[in-house]
């Protein structure tokens, strides 16, 4: 995690029974398939599955992971769960670094079993939530680690401008052959000037403001956010890389979470 003393503001291991529910103090779901008011339908991005609230979709699996589970149901749609963190004030200290990490094992699928599985752990700028979760992306998407149609790597971005001028500063693909039998560590950094993204450890992207220009840059990141896991279904960028959900696709294979975890260092 770098020099210098890092302070915990936030962690979840996700202990509990078996068959549990996530501690609804840490979190709360996001229902059906688009927020209050249905500002983007399918949550902007196309997926189908609808998003529950049931154990069945998201629960703990009693050797401390959350698992978030997408099915396929008798009627040949799909559900899933999306999960936000309750609190959305994790921001950049004066001077210091933000850090967002969650240590993952993605979905157990290949390129053809997997097709339209789209893990991710993100986040998203707090003012969305004020504004109805419009204006997306000028508040800022960091997205530390997607994952798609089970192919063997992983991606990170920063979106932000305003949506006709949506910057998407993407990573190139991160190898990651056994991300889906190992539990890897995906963390992102954030100061006032730059976003770091890691695997274990590593960098393996940088957005920095100078890219972006310090307007867009400061609307993007230079305020507190919200958490978010979840496994999608379907959607654009499954579409793109090999498709969408089909017969070969396979249910039942979680996304499983050992635990997320907030800091600053100043």
């Amino acid at each position: 995690m770098g020099q210098g003393s890092w302070h915990s503001i936030f962690r979840d291991d996700f202990d509990g029974p078996m068959g549990s529910a996530v501690s609804s103090s840490n979190w709360r779901h996001d229902l059906g398939y688009c927020y209050p008011g249905c500002p983007a339908a399918n949550w902007g991005t196309g997926e189908i599955a609808r998003h529950t609230d049931s154990t069945k979709n998201a629960s703990l699996d009693g050797s401390g992971h959350l698992a978030i589970t997408p099915w396929r149901e008798p009627d040949g749609s799909w559900t899933s769960a999306r999960i936000e963190t309750r609190r959305s004030d994790f921001a950049i200290p004066e001077g210091g670094t933000l850090r967002m990490e969650a240590s993952l094992k993605l979905p157990a699928v290949d390129i053809t079993t997997g097709k339209g599985y789209w893990p991710a752990f993100w986040a998203m700028g707090e003012p969305i939530r004020q504004s109805g979760y419009t204006g997306w992306p000028q508040w800022g998407e960091v997205d530390v680690m997607e994952h798609i149609n089970g192919r063997p790597e992983i991606h990170s971005a920063l979106h932000a401008g305003h949506p006709e001028t949506n910057q998407n500063l993407a990573s190139t693909p991160f190898e990651c052959s056994d991300c889906d039998d190992k539990f890897h560590l995906y963390a992102v950094e954030l100061d006032a000037h730059e976003a770091r993204y890691y695997v274990d450890g590593k960098v393996h992207h940088r957005v920095t403001e100078e890219q972006v220009g310090k307007t867009v840059w400061k609307d993007a990141t230079q305020h507190s956010f919200f958490l978010i896991l979840n496994v999608a279904v379907g959607g654009s960028w499954p579409s793109q890389l090999g498709g969408g959900p089909d017969g070969t696709t396979v249910d039942g294979k979680p996304m499983l979470v050992d635990h997320v975890a907030v800091y600053t260092r100043k």
